[in-house]
């Protein structure tokens, strides 16, 4: 059905497809994975796991890093380019703990991008926001650009999730910064999730997503240009690297819109800037 839209290429979600179980590559899931995906003039993206957490605490990214090693076989088998990695999340605490878990977080990443090298893939840490009830934390968009700098990998790259960076930087209190936070980040993003929000917090009952979508609160999924996010500001200020792929996340609620989000996606796209992707080892 994603196909018949005439897209270049799919996200497969594989996070919730039942293809790793207990940290290990169950294989007939992922025949009838494979079956399904052949033959298609598509290219493919994977999204893993949503649950992996390299800002976790140390003794827990063993069972993080394994689910991950799976996810990637998995990934390379079916031919993705891109593999989609949640940034990691904290708990809100002092800096010194969260600086320990930016450590972590590195030296796992970096560590991560050596096994996606072998694999042909290229990481894709993807921009998050933290619950509103404000018990997490979770980079900005500029210091994760920093973070990417710092681990300077070739297969190690960004995923900008637009709506999420609204959403965060408006907890923070940062919501004008939104367009120069995206620009900081941009030369990093191979990847970009491309939904419409208003970046509000989700921080009333609501008691349908009808009512979500009225108060226009939360992370929507909206088709482009339903919401406020200011697209054409971040393709006039971004510059993303070559061959920097869109992939539209349509919450399924409003696929009756489909075509004429995958229309606008791609005028975006059309008017993306690029530049060459910053030189890493």
């Amino acid at each position: 059905m994603i196909e018949a839209l005439g897209v270049d290429s799919i996200e497969i979600p594989t996070f919730d497809l039942d293809v790793v179980v207990g940290g290990r590559v169950r294989r007939p899931q992922l025949a009838a994975l494979l079956s399904a995906c052949r033959g298609r003039d598509v290219l493919y993206s994977v999204h893993g796991p949503l649950a992996i957490n390299f800002m976790d605490e140390a003794w827990r990214l063993p069972r993080h890093f394994e689910v991950l090693e799976a996810s990637l076989e998995v990934a390379a088998e079916l031919g993705a380019e891109h593999y989609v990695l949640h940034s990691g999340l904290a708990p809100r605490q002092q800096a010194a703990g969260t600086e320990a878990a930016y450590d972590r977080q590195r030296e796992a990443l970096s560590r991560a991008g050596d096994i996606a090298r072998q694999h042909g893939l290229i990481l894709c840490v993807e921009t998050l926001f933290a619950d509103y009830k404000g018990d997490g934390y979770t980079s900005s968009p500029q210091r994760l650009a920093k973070e990417l700098s710092t681990i300077a990998h070739r297969h190690v790259m960004a995923t900008i999730d637009f709506s999420h960076a609204y959403l965060k930087l408006d907890f923070d209190g940062d919501r004008d910064f939104f367009v120069a936070e995206i620009a900081a980040l941009a030369p990093h993003a191979k990847h970009l999730h491309i939904h419409d929000s208003f970046g509000r917090q989700d921080d009333i009952w609501m008691y349908t997503e009808g009512e979500r979508l009225a108060y226009g609160h939360g992370d929507l999924h909206l088709p482009v240009g339903w919401g406020d996010i200011p697209w054409q500001a971040l393709m006039s200020e971004c510059k993303f690297p070559e061959g920097t792929l869109f992939n539209i996340e349509l919450n399924q609620r409003y696929w009756y819109a489909a075509t004429e989000c995958v229309e606008a996606t791609r005028d975006l796209a059309h008017s993306a800037q690029t530049e060459q992707a910053p030189i890493a080892a």
